[in-house]
C-alpha cells in the first residue's frame, strides 16, 4: 500500500492539492481531477487515493468562486455564474497542464476527469484540447448547448427570472457550441473515455450524455467509449462507480 502526499498549492492563481507518493517520478502519469458545483478540492480526496494506489499522481483544484475562492456568493448567484465558472475551469486545466510541463511533471501521459460540474469540464476540454489521453466524465454532459438550454426551461418552470435577455441568451449558445464534445469528435475519437451515471439523476439527466453515446454505439463509433449507467443512483457517484472510474483511468494511463 503507499503512503500519500498531500501537499497544499498554488499553481499561477489556482489553490490545488497536489496527491502522490514517493516513489513517483517525472514518467509518472497525472490525472487532474476537477470538482462539482458548491464543492471543493478536498471533497474528492477519495478519488485521489484510489489513483495514487494504482500509480498515477493526481491534482486537484479549486474551481473560480470555490473552496479557497470562495466569495460568499449565494446558491442562485453562483447558479447565474455557472457558465463562467465552468469555462474560466476549462482554461484553467489547460494552465495547470503547462505548470505541469514546467515542473516536469506531466510524465508520458496526462488524463482528466470530473464529477458533476466537473464532467461537465471535462467534456469541454475533450474538445479542444488534443493533449489529453483519457477521460473520466461522471454525471457530466456531451453538449454544452443542450445543458444550457435545459437549465434556462427548469429556471423558467421554477418561476425564476433568467438574468440574461434572449439575445444574450443566443450569444451565451453560440459561444458555448465551441465546447461542445458532440461538435468535435475528430479530437477525441480515438481516446479511451469512460462515463459514470445515475438514472435517476435530476441536476445533470441521465439522457444528457446517454443518447449520444447511444448515437455513437449504433454508428459503431463507441469501441473507445465505456458506458456505466446505475439504474437507482442519483446525483452521486457510487462506490463501485469510482472503483471503476479509477480503475480505467489508470489503466489507459498506464
Amino acid at each position: 500500500m503507499r503512503n500519500l502526499i498531500v501537499d497544499k498549492e498554488q499553481w499561477k492563481s489556482i489553490p490545488l492539492l497536489h496527491v502522490y507518493d514517493e516513489t513517483m517520478d517525472e514518467q509518472t502519469p497525472v490525472v487532474i481531477f476537477l470538482h462539482g458545483f458548491l464543492s471543493a478540492k478536498e471533497h474528492n480526496l477519495h478519488y485521489a487515493y484510489q489513483f495514487v494506489q494504482q500509480g498515477v499522481r493526481v491534482i486537484l483544484p479549486d474551481a473560480l468562486m470555490h473552496g479557497e475562492r470562495s466569495n460568499q456568493l449565494t446558491e442562485d448567484q453562483m447558479n447565474f455564474n455557472f457558465w463562467k465558472i465552468v469555462l474560466k475551469s476549462v482554461e484553467e486545466v489547460h494552465t495547470i497542464y503547462e505548470e505541469l510541463k514546467l515542473k516536469n511533471l506531466a510524465g508520458n501521459k496526462v488524463g482528466i476527469a470530473g464529477t458533476s460540474m466537473g464532467g461537465i469540464v471535462t467534456s469541454g476540454c475533450l474538445a479542444i484540447y488534443p493533449w489529453i489521453e483519457t477521460a473520466g466524465i461522471c454525471m457530466g454532459t456531451t453538449s454544452y448547448t443542450k445543458l444550457a438550454l435545459h437549465q434556462v426551461e427548469d429556471l423558467k418552470q421554477k418561476g425564476v427570472t433568467f438574468p440574461l435577455s434572449e439575445e444574450q441568451q443566443t450569444g451565451l449558445l453560440q459561444m458555448l457550441q465551441k465546447f461542445d464534445m458532440e461538435q468535435h469528435e475528430d479530437l477525441w475519437a480515438n481516446k479511451p473515455i469512460i462515463f459514470w451515471h445515475g438514472e435517476r439523476d435530476t441536476v445533470v439527466p441521465y439522457h444528457m450524455s446517454r443518447d449520444y453515446v447511444e448515437q455513437l454505439e449504433k454508428e459503431k463509433k463507441a469501441e473507445h467509449i465505456t458506458y456505466l449507467a446505475e439504474q437507482k443512483a442519483g446525483h452521486a457517484v457510487s462506490r463501485n462507480g469510482i472503483l471503476q472510474v479509477t480503475q480505467f483511468m489508470a489503466h489507459c494511463l498506464a
